[in-house]
């Protein structure tokens, strides 16, 4: 398939903490921006979420949270749309206390050494520019499809590239990359972000 960034890039900017120029974004601070051409919100339920914990008494597991997410539009209500589920500050994770998911206000960003998981909802036209962060991303797409854009090009001047649908999965190693969502439908991908050794 045929790359279209130079049509996407030209119309959708990125913000000005995302790096389209291949620096590495560490762990801990935005990793990516997205813009849509987008009309309308998107259509897709807010996200449930069940959360399990201890009782503090006796010790036994049970339900501590059930409850629906809505998403944090950063650039605009009509573009990508967040919901960080939970972050934790280092691994191995504390499972001790009640934890209450709240919704969050900013892009999702695993601590240096720690993880974050949540959801994207990106729009047709919508897009992640090229850029690079210090984590390992285990991504899942749940609803639409997503072409997955990267540095390598090809005799004939094209981007690789590889359209991942619903119910498939991409592991994010660390590398420059892209999303660009070119199909019809919204596109909401699950995943877990964690921080990563730097490259060598």
């Amino acid at each position: 398939m045929e790359t279209t960034t130079t049509a996407t890039t030209s119309s959708l900017s990125a913000p000005a903490n995302v790096s389209n120029s291949g620096a590495i974004v560490p762990a801990g601070t935005s990793p990516i921006g997205t813009s849509a051409a987008a009309s309308t919100p998107s259509p897709l339920p807010h996200p449930r979420l069940v959360t399990t914990s201890h009782d503090p008494t006796t010790g036994k597991s049970h339900i501590s949270s059930d409850s629906t997410l809505a998403p944090f539009y950063p650039f605009g209500p009509t573009r990508s749309g967040f919901v960080t589920f939970h972050t934790s500050e280092t691994v191995p994770a504390s499972n001790s206390g009640t934890y209450t998911p709240s919704a969050t206000t900013t892009l999702p960003r695993p601590p240096p050494q720690g993880t974050t998981f949540g959801v994207t909802d990106i729009p047709p036209g919508g897009m992640a520019p090229m850029h690079q962060t210090q984590t390992v991303d285990y991504a899942v797409v749940l609803e639409g499809e997503i072409v997955l854009l990267l540095d390598e090009v090809d005799e004939r001047g094209k981007r690789e590239e590889r359209v991942i649908g619903k119910g498939e999965f991409a592991i994010q190693r660390g590398t420059r990359h892209g999303w660009v969502n070119r199909g019809t439908g919204v596109c909401r991908m699950g995943f877990v972000m964690v921080g990563a050794e730097e490259i060598k």
